[in-house]
C-alpha cells in the first residue's frame, strides 16, 4: 500500500468523469480545499457525507522525551486536525481482504 494520491490525481480523475476540463476541476478542489481550510480554521466541523468528518482539536502543552537521549523538552500547546471516518466508509473498509504478511 505504497500508493499515495495525490490532489493532481483527484482532479484529473474528476475532470475524466464528470466531463470538465483538468483545469476546471482542478480549480473546483482548490476552492472546496479553502473553504475546508477556512471552515476548520474558524473552529467548524467539516462533514463529508459517506467520507467522514474532519474536526479542529486543541492539544495541551506537555512534556516529550527524546528516545535516542532521553533527555525532556516541553511541546507547545497547538491545534490539530483530526479525520473521523463514517460509517459507511468503516464498513467498506472492513469488507476489504486483509494485505498478506511478509515472511522476509
Amino acid at each position: 500500500m505504497d500508493k499515495t494520491v495525490t490532489r493532481a490525481m483527484l482532479s484529473e480523475a474528476a475532470a475524466d468523469r464528470a466531463g470538465v476540463s483538468k483545469a476546471e476541476a482542478s480549480a473546483i478542489a482548490d476552492r472546496m480545499f479553502l473553504l475546508m481550510r477556512q471552515a476548520l480554521m474558524s473552529g467548524e466541523t467539516v462533514k463529508l457525507t459517506a467520507f467522514g468528518s474532519l474536526q479542529l482539536r486543541s492539544r495541551a502543552e506537555r512534556v516529550g522525551r527524546n528516545p535516542r537521549t532521553g533527555t525532556e523538552h516541553r511541546i507547545p500547546p497547538r491545534h490539530t486536525v483530526v479525520f473521523t471516518p463514517s460509517a459507511q466508509l468503516r464498513e467498506m473498509l472492513s469488507k476489504l481482504t486483509p494485505p498478506a504478511k511478509d515472511l522476509n
